[in-house]
């Protein structure tokens, strides 16, 4: 007899591992799909100082690495595999992956989001070593530190003036001639003595020896290249890409209601538009995308999803 899961969770991020080791412990018969390896985009993270409780030397792999281990204790079962095709006409869900076709009463998406790049050559090697996406996550470690935020948008602009708590000097390095953020947002940083602007301006490379010691800007428009080389006494700078997040979406669209950027809308309870399907995690429309707030995402979709399996499921 063809094997029927209870939940079926895509994605083995916190969202996805939150959600696999709640309905474990609810003794639904699960599964975890993911097509590289468990943990998001938090394993590249080398330091996670703000998930409560978190554990001792709290790197990012650590707190994964114990994450699985939770969700195997109650027997979640994890597969790699690359979804390619999913059908959630029926009662009875279908997802078709590479390597095999999967069946389930309810399904969750936790598929996550990835930081968009600048493609600067030293941006990937430089990843958690000086070069961020995440200003609450990392604006702490640069206190007293120079940094520079990449964008002009809302997210880059706000987050500028979260650094500037901390940082000694923030400089904003935008591609175009004026910010598009909001007007009411501009005002606070053109108003904010440690922030600064560079317009017309777009980072070429990003250049250090284990840690970001140098970038080189170029100017749109005259071509005029600088390089900005860190403080002696300091050693280095931060360096923040807020150019958006691209949520890892698309074999949902037309299926999954989402807003215009691709994040899939759910309520309270992470239900979706499609029954028995629920979202977790940064690739649902919300306001903060964190560690802890996508955990709690993971457990309230294994619990609703628990409940719908309890109502439309005989035994």
């Amino acid at each position: 007899m063809e094997k029927i899961y209870d939940v079926i969770i895509i994605g083995a991020g916190p969202a996805g591992l939150s959600a696999g080791l709640y309905a474990g412990r609810a003794k639904l018969d699960t599964l975890i799909l993911e097509k590289e390896k468990a943990g998001g985009q938090i394993v590249t993270t080398e330091e996670v100082e703000n998930y409560p409780g978190g554990v001792e030397d709290p790197t990012g792999p650590k707190l994964v690495a114990r994450m699985v281990e939770q969700a195997d204790s109650f027997g979640v079962e994890r597969k790699l595999d690359e979804i390619k095709e999913i059908n959630l006409d029926e009662k009875i869900k279908v997802v078709k992956g590479e390597k095999g076709e999967y069946k389930a009463k309810a399904i969750v998406i936790a598929t996550g989001a990835k930081p968009r790049l600048l493609g600067a050559p030293g941006e990937k090697e430089l990843t958690g070593k000086g070069v961020s996406y995440c200003a609450t996550c990392d604006a702490a470690f640069f206190e007293d530190f120079d940094v520079y935020v990449i964008g002009g948008g809302d997210t880059a602009v706000e987050e500028s003036l979260f650094i500037s708590k901390f940082a000694r000097k923030v400089t904003i390095v935008h591609r175009r001639d004026e910010l598009r953020a909001a007007k009411s947002i501009q005002e606070k940083v053109f108003n904010n003595d440690k922030v600064d602007v560079i317009w017309n301006t777009e980072v070429k490379e990003i250049k250090g020896d284990g840690i970001v010691e140098s970038m080189v800007l170029r100017n749109r428009e005259t071509g005029e290249e600088k390089e900005i080389v860190a403080n002696e006494e300091d050693g280095t700078f931060g360096i923040f890409v807020m150019v958006g997040y691209l949520p890892q979406t698309e074999l949902f669209k037309g299926i999954i209601d989402m807003d215009d950027r691709g994040y899939i809308i759910g309520d309270e309870n992470m239900k979706t538009n499609v029954e028995g399907v629920f979202v977790a995690g940064d690739c649902r429309v919300k306001t903060l995308r964190q560690v802890v707030t996508a955990t709690a995402d993971g457990a309230i979709s294994a619990i609703q999803a628990e409940k719908y399996i309890e109502n439309n499921f005989e035994e």
